[in-house]
C-alpha cells in the first residue's frame, strides 16, 4: 500500500512536470531576460514605409509626424530627424566645398551689374554684356567674398567670438589696405 502511494506520488509528479515543461516551452517569453529593443526593418504597409520608433528616440523625444490617409484609416509615423547642435553647418560645409558651382544665383547678380554699370555710366548709353564676362565677374566676385569672409570669421575667433560683426569686416578690409569703408 504504501508502495503504491509512492508510484501514485511519483506518476502524479511526472504528469505535473510534463504539463508545467509543455507549458514552459509554449511561453518560454515569460521567463526570458529583459533586453533592449531594436528597430526592426519594415515592410512598406499599402504603399507607405512604416518607420518604428527605438528606445533611444522614445528618450530623447525625437519629434514625429503623423500623417493619415482619409481612404486609408492607417497612419504612418515619419520621424524627423534630430541632428546634434553643429551637425547640419558642417554637413553644409562640407557639401558647398564639393561642389565646384557658383554660390549666388546668375539671374540676380546679372541684374545687380547692369543696375551698377547704368549707375556709373551716362544715362542715355545701352550697355551690353558677353555672358563670359558676367561669369568672370561673378567668379571673381565670390572668391572675394569668400576669403573676404574666411579672414572676417578668423577675426571673431581672434575675439573669442563665434558670430561676425561689421566691425570684424571693416577691420579685415583696413589691414588688406582697402580703405573704402562702406556704412560710413
Amino acid at each position: 500500500m504504501i508502495r503504491n502511494r509512492e508510484d501514485e506520488r511519483m506518476r502524479v509528479t511526472r504528469q505535473y512536470l510534463r504539463a508545467s515543461h509543455q507549458h514552459n516551452r509554449d511561453s518560454s517569453w515569460r521567463r526570458m531576460v529583459r533586453t533592449k529593443q531594436t528597430a526592426k526593418k519594415s515592410l512598406p504597409a499599402r504603399g507607405k514605409l512604416m518607420k518604428l520608433r527605438t528606445k533611444r528616440d522614445r528618450i530623447s523625444g525625437a519629434k514625429h509626424k503623423v500623417r493619415s490617409d482619409a481612404a486609408n484609416e492607417s497612419t504612418s509615423v515619419i520621424k524627423k530627424r534630430r541632428y546634434k547642435p553643429g551637425m547640419r553647418a558642417l554637413q553644409e560645409i562640407r557639401r558647398l566645398q564639393r561642389t565646384v558651382n557658383l554660390l549666388m544665383p546668375r539671374a540676380p547678380f546679372q541684374r545687380l551689374v547692369r543696375e551698377i554699370a547704368m549707375n556709373v555710366s551716362e544715362k542715355n548709353v545701352d550697355l551690353r554684356f558677353q555672358s563670359l564676362a558676367i561669369s568672370a565677374l561673378q567668379e571673381a566676385a565670390e572668391v572675394y567674398l569668400t576669403c573676404l569672409f574666411e579672414d572676417t570669421n578668423l577675426a571673431a575667433i581672434h575675439a573669442k567670438r563665434v558670430t561676425i560683426f561689421p566691425k570684424d569686416i571693416q577691420f579685415v578690409r583696413r589691414l588688406r589696405g582697402e580703405f573704402a569703408r562702406f556704412g560710413r
